[in-house]
């Protein structure tokens, strides 16, 4: 069998693991196979631009088509992987067709969770959001004219969604089962920030809401309390789509285990992006990252190391999240802080960052409408440069390297 590398998965790891191949100087064949039939597309959009527009996908096409006949890649899309067999080194498609393999990634990615609520299944109302075709039936549901929409889930997902549905003039109530939005994800100030600015543009936030039925579009909660909904959007989180990994023997844990290399317990199979679960050197721990920037930069790794060019993965992680005209921007990972600076940018109580401490040591940076906040934590936290804690209070005292690190 001639050299043939299959990639199940084709969103932004899986997508960029193919082109990184052939700049690596992969010569053989390339196969990127998934089941969501539209050309593969950026997913951030999903949630804002792409669900606030009328354009089609293809405006988010992470690459055209032309680009992938040009690099020789082939698209399988629209159809389902069944099986892995690691043994005779062959996958399996849901139309029948098997084919044999070299080298396998696996860059299967995720799926949202569906809650146990009461009705759910039977409301033919009530909308995920992972794909572009979620999108297009959230679009279709709420229409041009306001309609009423319950989200449940205050996650960012959850709150981007709330954001542009609300700018499209519906009337937006979120339910989220914790005491605070975001409780998982970030501390107490935040939360509220980003309460207080839902409310300023009329979503009402209610917490402690676990909702426990749907029926006849009425959404009802443990507490007695109950909303109205013409549209439900579902946005409680995701599961790790590792059952193909699971059945072929590859080790799992909250994620595809992978090493520096982004290479699994078996050989020849790698795995890259949302669905692995990696060691972060800088933080001396394993993670699994639910990123963009995590999928582009392991799917780089994986194609090296797939081409005989060792190297392995040490990035700081990144994320953000758009919301209105407020831009997020976060680095490092805040697990483990033993104290936290919140600064203020002169009177705007829309610019302040968060700085996140385990001792001395600076770990991560949330940074609101503050992109040198954001540009200098990730220097501080990459060159593990002490910061002035009480020069950083000040807020007279300029975000620059200089006056921040000096005693």
């Amino acid at each position: 069998m001639s050299d043939h590398c299959i990639i199940i998965g084709a969103s932004h790891a899986g997508v960029n693991c193919a082109f990184a191949l052939r700049k690596e100087g992969w010569k053989g064949r390339i196969t990127l196979v998934d089941a969501d039939p539209e050309l593969p597309y950026h997913r951030p959009p999903l949630s804002k631009t792409f669900l606030t527009s009328n354009d089609p996908i293809d405006k988010h096409s992470l690459k055209s088509a032309e680009s992938y006949r040009s690099e020789a890649i082939d698209l399988l899309l629209g159809v389902q992987v069944d099986k892995l067999d690691s043994g005779e080194h062959q996958i399996t498609l849901s139309n029948g067709e098997r084919l044999g393999f070299n080298q396998l990634v696996l860059a299967t990615g995720a799926r949202p969770i569906k809650p146990n609520i009461q009705g759910l299944d039977q409301a033919s109302y009530a909308y995920p959001l992972r794909t572009a075709s979620d999108v297009n039936n959230i679009k279709n549901a709420v229409g041009i004219n306001a309609k009423k929409v319950v989200i449940i889930g205050g996650g960012y997902i959850g709150l981007e969604i709330a954001a542009s549905l609300n700018q499209l003039g519906h009337e937006i109530t979120l339910l989220e089962r914790e005491n605070r939005i975001l409780a998982r994800v970030t501390v107490p100030e935040m939360s509220q920030y980003f309460e207080d600015l839902h409310g300023r543009h009329g979503v009402r936030i209610h917490t402690d809401k676990e909702v426990v039925a749907v029926n006849d579009h009425k959404v009802s909660c443990s507490d007695g309390s109950s909303y109205q909904a013409d549209v439900i959007v579902i946005g409680v989180g995701i599961t790790v789509n590792q059952e193909l990994a699971v059945d072929a023997g590859i080790e799992v844990d909250n994620g595809i285990l992978v090493d520096g290399a982004c290479r699994t317990n078996l050989q020849d199979i790698y795995a890259i992006g949302d669905c692995t679960n990696h060691h972060n050197p800088h933080y001396g721990t394993n993670i699994r990252l639910e990123s963009v920037q995590n999928a582009s930069d392991q799917a780089k790794i994986a194609a090296a190391n797939i081409c005989g060019n060792p190297i392995n993965y040490n990035s700081i992680p990144w994320f953000w999240s758009d919301q209105y005209n407020i831009k997020l921007q976060i680095v490092g990972l805040s697990d483990g802080f033993t104290d936290k600076i919140v600064r203020h940018e002169e009177a705007d109580i829309d610019k302040f960052s968060i700085w996140y401490f385990k001792g001395p040591e600076l770990l991560a940076v949330d940074a609101v409408n503050n992109a040198k906040a954001y540009v200098l934590g990730t220097k501080f936290i990459k060159d593990e440069i002490k910061v002035n804690k009480t020069k950083l209070l000040d807020s007279d005292v300029q975000l620059k390297p200089a006056e921040l690190t000096s005693i």
